[in-house]
């Protein structure tokens, strides 16, 4: 067994794979670049070397300066985490020649698969379903809108080195078939190196389930079940689960005895992925293999019990497969839900800045259920534009997947982030959604349950009455604590009744306060009977209000806002103000603001890199004509006019960096 290894990566995979090692008794090497320097991976490890400034293209993508940090530090073998250069053919053999052990698979099953063109060839050889495609490279917008007319729309426009949902684009008319091509194109060539791409048939409103597979280099493989990862947007996971609610045993045994296959037909060594596409009739076929540990590994691991990154550092140590196929069994359900620095409200654009409060649930195993948090920041860590939106994963596991939903939904309201835009609020109203709770997804679930983005979910009725009593206690234990402070005035006997009206949108609530005999107060709703017990232990300034109403227990986050507080549980957020009756009829008097008329321009929806501008001063642009393409976080996002408009000034120019809502363009 290896002594010291070497994490090619950051962030929370970096530190993921430190935890497994640390318990295996090996000590760990981080490397980091300059905006790394603080990061919780290189803490945590034993010893770290800087390999260079940002962006990865000058540090984590340098394969002399990873090698040159394992001479330096005696390492013997590294583990390339996800991303980066874990899938690079050219990566394991430079560390082989160095004479240092890659924890992956072997650099003929990485170039075998790495090439999706070439992949497809050999998946059909090995029995594998296949996708009807055109397996060769498009080399010009002519010919890839010849190739998806012999084909037939929609066409999916993909990179032959692509992954993680970059360089990929779908065309449902021919006239997008160029743009898409030149998209998925330049996309590719800024993440992989390598512009080649290739056409496929779209298969509409399919499943994306993919299957584990895990080799040694004794010839053994073996699959772990399944993943379901249907739910996507922009080709990219969001929440993923183990096992999928559509796949039944027979299923299950005939794709992993297709993954087994494709993994024995390139001599396949470590852990890897099979993925496919599943259609609405059932059938299925082959999209990739990925040959690397996946980001949704965890949920595989809680159903099987199979530490995967321990797996592959014994395989990689030459070691044979301890467990065989007969000894594999899915026992229980886990989700896994992504939470990433990105603002639902304006169409999941990418968001940096500092954490300026991160408190993840705790990590717990509570009878059969189990919550696990895997991150790579803290309170205080910076998220940059260079790298990855992920923040976190959050993991639940239960014996049943409503109770596997339950707990997401528990554990996505108590984790608390400020300081950036996040998608917590949209993973929880994905764990609330009738379509999610019954399992009838697929990879269109997102884009056809929110066709206009994420917005404000309409609370129901029996939501705005918990949410006023908790607002209500909240501005009661304001008032308690007021009331303590030496020299106050106490203005009213805290035991007599108080008439409260609470204002949500435009819903007003009135409630009746009366002090309970013992902590917290009974509050009674209009038309109630009787007054309901609320105890709660919460302090002004905390942002989770934890407490029970009538015995039921509840939790909320709680943030302050002009005019009232803002209230945000299971995918609803609310701001609520709780007011004297008296007051409440004064305030309902004030005339209401009205919003000022919006910028004469196109701004940047994120921080990002611009990489094109597409308009010049003096030019007429029409709504929807692409102005200009920024990057962030490794994805190009085309901005376009939203109305016709005349060009009278471009404020930017390619190369620049550009802080959110900075002026691009302005029109006359």
């Amino acid at each position: 067994m290896f002594k010291k290894i070497l994490i090619a990566n950051r962030g929370e995979i970096a530190v993921r794979v430190m935890r497994t090692a640390k318990r295996m008794g090996i000590a760990t090497v981080a490397v980091y670049c300059d905006a790394d320097r603080d990061a919780l991976h290189v803490e945590m490890a034993d010893e770290a070397i800087n390999i260079g400034p940002p962006p990865a293209s000058a540090s984590y993508l340098r394969i002399d300066r990873i090698i040159e940090a394992c001479r330096m530090s005696g390492a013997e073998a590294v583990h390339p985490g996800y991303g980066f250069l874990s899938e690079r053919a050219a990566f394991a053999e430079a560390l082989d020649e160095a004479g240092i052990t890659f924890i992956g698979p072997n650099a003929k099953a990485i170039a075998a698969m790495g090439d999706k063109i070439e992949s497809k060839k050999l998946a059909a050889a090995a029995g594998v379903s296949t996708v009807p495609g055109h397996l060769g490279t498009i080399e010009d917008e002519a010919d890839a809108i010849a190739v998806a007319r012999e084909i037939g729309l929609p066409v999916m426009i993909k990179a032959s080195a692509g992954g993680g949902g970059r360089g990929m684009r779908i065309a449902r008319a021919f006239d997008a078939v160029g743009e898409g091509w030149r998209l998925a194109r330049s996309e590719a060539l800024s993440s992989f190196g390598d512009d080649r791409v290739f056409i496929e048939k779209y298969i509409e409103n399919p499943r994306h389930i993919e299957v584990q597979v895990l080799g040694d280099k004794h010839g053994h493989v073996i699959h772990l079940g399944e993943r379901e990862c249907s739910i996507q947007r922009r080709n990219q996971k969001v929440v993923e689960e183990s096992p999928s609610p559509a796949v039944n045993p027979r299923l299950r045994a005939d794709m992993g005895r297709q993954a087994v296959a494709l993994a024995k037909a390139v001599g396949y060594d470590s852990a890897g992925t099979v993925e496919f596409v599943f259609s609405p009739d059932g059938e299925f076929y082959f999209l990739e293999m990925n040959t690397r540990l996946q980001v949704e590994h965890p949920v595989t691991e809680f159903v099987t019990g199979i530490d995967l990154v321990e797996q592959m550092i014994r395989v990689a140590a030459g070691e044979p497969l301890a467990i065989r196929q007969a000894d594999v069994r899915l026992k229980g359900w886990a989700i896994e839900s992504r939470i990433c620095a990105e603002d639902p409200h304006r169409d999941f654009l990418p968001s940096v800045g500092r954490l300026d409060r991160y408190r993840p649930p705790a990590e717990s195993k509570d009878g059969a259920a189990a919550v696990r948090v895997d991150s790579g920041v803290v309170e205080g860590s910076e998220i940059s534009i260079y790298f990855d939106s992920l923040i976190a994963k959050l993991v639940t596991y239960a014996p049943e997947r409503a109770a596997a939903t339950e707990a997401m939904a528990s554990a996505l309201n108590r984790f608390v982030i400020d300081g950036i835009a996040h998608n917590q609020l949209f993973l929880s109203a994905l764990m609330a959604h009738p379509r999610w709770r019954e399992g009838r997804l697929s990879t269109a679930f997102i884009a056809e349950e929110f066709p206009h983005g994420f917005g404000a979910i309409q609370p129901s009725a029996e939501t705005i009455a918990r949410l006023a009593i908790v607002a209500l206690a909240i501005e009661l234990r304001r008032g308690e604590g007021l009331q303590s402070l030496s020299g106050q005035m106490r203005t009213r006997n805290s035991d007599v009744s108080t008439e409260w009206v609470v204002r949500i949108g435009d819903e007003r609530i009135g409630l009746t306060a009366l002090k309970a005999d013992g902590e917290g107060w009974r509050i009674l709703s209009p038309g109630g009977t009787e007054a309901l017990a609320v105890l709660s232990d919460w302090s002004p300034g905390e942002p989770l209000w934890t407490g029970t109403i009538d015995g039921a227990a509840l939790t909320v986050q709680v943030r302050p806002a002009v005019g009232g507080v803002r209230i945000a549980w299971r995918g609803v957020e609310v701001l609520v103000r709780a007011m004297p009756a008296h007051v409440a009829a004064l305030e309902a008097r004030m005339p209401a603001k009205r919003a000022g008329d919006a910028s004469r321009g196109l701004r940047a929806p994120m921080p990002g890199l611009v990489v094109a501008i597409l308009a010049e001063v003096g030019q007429k642009v029409r709504a929807g004509q692409p102005l200009a393409i920024v990057e962030a976080m490794k994805m190009e996002n085309v901005l376009r006019a939203e109305r016709d408009a005349l060009v009278a000034r471009v404020a930017a120019k390619r190369g620049d960096i550009l802080a959110v809502d900075a002026v691009i363009i302005e029109f006359e």
